[in-house]
């Protein structure tokens, strides 16, 4: 038996990331006067009241983070939560 691949589609494919939802995000991130600063989906829990879903601003990707960009503005989400988030939208 051989080892088993996974491969991750990008999220480009998998997550829409509206127009509106990165005009409002490059506002707040223009209000904190730090060009570095990028949003974060998530995903977490999973027990008895089902998943939580968020968004955080964050100043540094982390470890496996795949990532898309609209109109200047990053969106990352770890490897774990990219799973979860399969035909979402972040809209605003």
């Amino acid at each position: 038996m051989g080892a088993t691949i996974e491969t991750f589609t990008p999220i480009k494919d998998t997550l829409l990331f509206t127009d509106a939802a990165a005009f409002k995000v490059k506002g707040l991130i223009e209000e904190e006067q730090n060009p570095n600063l990028m949003l974060r989906v998530f995903v977490s829990g999973g027990g008895c009241s089902g998943f939580q879903y968020g968004l955080m601003i964050e100043d540094a990707p982390g470890p496996g983070d795949q990532s898309v960009e609209v109109n200047g503005v990053k969106l990352f989400i770890d490897p774990i939560s990219v799973r979860y988030l399969n035909g979402a939208e972040v809209d605003f």
